[in-house]
């Protein structure tokens, strides 16, 4: 069972977001992530991480937020050549390889939870540069940043969130033990 649904939220959300003028900073991979991007590495979270489920209840575009989470929720959830990707709730979904005898050759796709849990579960998490577009970049593998890393993410939910879609724009990625 795949999320289609999340996966066409997710995509709408991205493009919504490039749709906006301005210039978008690239990267060579040989030349390593930008500064934009390491910048947002490097920084620590603020504050106390709440769950995503419960953040989506109460936040309004503008407003901070940190969350915690795992890199999962989808069959692929990073996007191709951006910083961006989704974050999952791990009070209410769980990989596949955590469940016993479980042979699924894609643990972060979460198949086995349900299309409301993984609706309520899961928030995009993107950087954007000065121009407010989401950095054209890959973020996979940069600072631990990875298909079922554990994270705090700090940073402001984005114009356009709503209950159903959580965006945020993030200013802190810390990977977690």
């Amino acid at each position: 069972m795949k999320m289609k649904h999340t996966a066409l939220l997710f995509a709408g959300a991205l493009l919504a977001s490039c749709e906006k003028s301005g210039t978008v900073e690239t990267t060579d991979a040989a030349s390593g992530p930008s500064a934009a991007l390491t910048a947002v590495i490097d920084a620590a979270p603020e504050g106390e991480a709440s769950p995503i489920h419960l953040v989506r209840q109460t936040v309004q575009p503008g407003d901070k937020v940190t969350v915690k989470g795992q890199v999962m929720g989808t069959d692929e959830p990073f996007v191709e050549g951006r910083a961006a990707f989704i974050l999952g709730d791990r009070e209410v979904l769980t990989p596949c390889n955590e469940m016993p005898d479980d042979p699924c050759p894609t643990p972060w796709d979460v198949c086995c939870d349900s299309p409301e849990d993984k609706k309520r579960g899961t928030a995009t998490i993107q950087i954007v540069g000065e121009d407010g577009r989401v950095l054209k970049e890959a973020i996979e593998g940069v600072g631990g940043v990875e298909k079922l890393a554990k994270l705090t993410v700090s940073g402001t939910v984005a114009e356009g969130s709503s209950a159903d879609l959580l965006v945020i724009n993030a200013s802190a990625i810390d990977v977690v033990d």
